[in-house]
């Protein structure tokens, strides 16, 4: 939700029965165009379709300042190019809504389905993930037909009452699945462009004056039975289900994020040079690969600059840090007298605190720093911004149990070696987030927008 193509996960349906992999949409946002289409009931198709188009578009205004030289390129095994994204998320509506709803369609192009299928073996054989650089056919402006042609016969499914309200739910998922690939390809490219020694700019952006600001003290959570996980008819995805009770020691959480400066000091004091903060395969990551700082972080003239969608800047010391792994924030909080929080404890402090903050409708595209106005939370930037880790192995809930058949491999069959992460970044579409989304990725990772909030436990 690993925001790779398995940071995925489904849903539950809007009828009252349940159904792991289905879900409908609920709530609402602010935001630009894109996040105000967020409230969606299966009797309402007009808001389902407007809700398809805005997300579709959405995915090309991300390549509108690319070239396609840019579109194809694959840098490491756990990036894609931007043009299989784009064909990917198409081939999820031909594969799940067309050739399901509709029992005359014939394959746009049957070798679609093996080159853009990404890891559903119960869809078929797909072609080599590490190798998906090297598929220099079909080109992207076949490509961007091949969107034209799914889009044009999904707009007959629009069109027929009784078909859209038995695949809605699927659509849906459609949807959020569209949102999660948006945000990998914006990962995804600014890989692409940190490899290349022109550094390009991916989308010109100002830069906001940052000044210190008023810091809250820790806020302090009692212990308590909660309840944690996706409660009601809403859209959610399977893995933030069941709802269930789990017991929570008492314990606080920074009232910020860990920022540039704070991670500076951690570097300063030898933090990447001392094992004592490190877990065992973290040290070995860090002297295998020669970590020294965060990702696309560069020394120059003896200052810190970093790689950013905008280009290279002068780190801006009051940002919140981030392409920062697990081990990495593991190592700073150990270093910092600190922890990381738990999934739970992260979901308790998030319950009652609205859904705002520095997310991909913003298209500013990078963590902001903190400004007054989230001073006067008593927990700033909890949305946004940064993927925030948890010290929380990703694994089912209690009750948990995958779906039947091709879509139940969305997330399931990823609950091994990997972390939680939460509260979106700011590549996170705002209509996409919930309080209960369990993002997950391995602990090397660092190409995500990840960052760090601390947590301590009271005695």
């Amino acid at each position: 939700m690993q925001h790779q193509d398995t940071v995925r996960s489904e849903g539950s349906s809007s009828n009252t029965e349940t159904i792991n992999q289905r879900g409908s949409l609920a709530g609402t946002s602010k935001g630009n165009e894109l996040a105000t289409a967020q409230t969606f009931e299966i009797g309402q198709p007009e808001n389902l379709r407007t809700r398809y188009r805005l997300i579709r578009e959405f995915s090309e205004k991300l390549s509108e300042t690319l070239e396609p030289e840019d579109c194809v390129v694959q840098t490491m095994p756990e990036a894609s190019p931007v043009k299989w994204h784009l064909a990917h998320t198409s081939w999820f509506f031909e594969t799940f809504v067309l050739k399901e709803a509709l029992p005359r369609h014939n394959p746009i192009h049957a070798q679609y389905a093996y080159l853009f299928n990404s890891y559903y073996n119960a869809a078929g054989k797909m072609h080599c993930r590490p190798k998906r650089g090297l598929i220099s056919r079909p080109t992207l402006r076949e490509t961007m037909e091949y969107r034209r042609q799914v889009d044009g016969i999904m707009d007959a499914v629009f069109e027929k009452p009784a078909i859209l309200e038995k695949f809605a739910p699927v659509i849906l998922l459609g949807l959020h699945h569209e949102q999660q690939h948006q945000e990998l390809i914006l990962t995804d490219i600014k890989h692409v462009f940190s490899e290349n020694p022109l550094r390009p700019v991916f989308c010109e952006r100002s830069t906001p004056k940052s000044a210190p600001v008023a810091l809250a003290s820790w806020q302090s959570f009692p212990a308590g039975v909660y309840e944690i996980g996706y409660k009601g008819a809403g859209f959610h995805f399977d893995n933030e289900g069941p709802h269930h009770r789990q017991f929570v020691e008492p314990f606080q959480l920074m009232p910020r994020l860990v920022t540039n400066g704070d991670y500076v000091e951690f570097i300063e004091d030898g933090g990447y040079r001392r094992p004592e903060f490190w877990l065992s395969l973290g040290w070995y990551t860090v002297n295998e690969q020669r970590w020294e700082a965060p990702l696309y972080w560069e020394k120059r003239d003896g200052s810190w600059w970093a790689f950013t969608l905008a280009g290279m800047r002068k780190l801006d010391k009051d940002e919140p840090v981030c392409h920062v792994s697990y081990f990495e924030a593991d190592a700073f909080a150990r270093w910092a007298k600190a922890r990381l929080p738990y999934e739970f404890e992260w979901e308790v402090a998030a319950a009652d605190l609205p859904y705002a903050g520095n997310f991909a409708e913003n298209r500013s595209f990078h963590p902001q720093p903190l400004d007054q106005t989230a001073t006067r939370r008593p927990l700033a930037q909890m949305f946004g911004d940064v993927w925030e880790w948890t010290s929380s192995s990703y694994s089912p809930y209690p009750g948990y149990a995958p779906a039947v058949g091709a879509l139940g491999e969305y997330n399931g069959k990823f609950m091994c070696n990997q972390y939680v992460l939460r509260g979106g970044s700011c590549t996170t579409s705002q209509s996409h987030i919930r309080k209960t989304y369990r993002n997950f990725f391995p602990p090397n990772a660092r190409w995500q927008f990840t960052g760090i909030r601390l947590a301590r436990s009271l005695a």
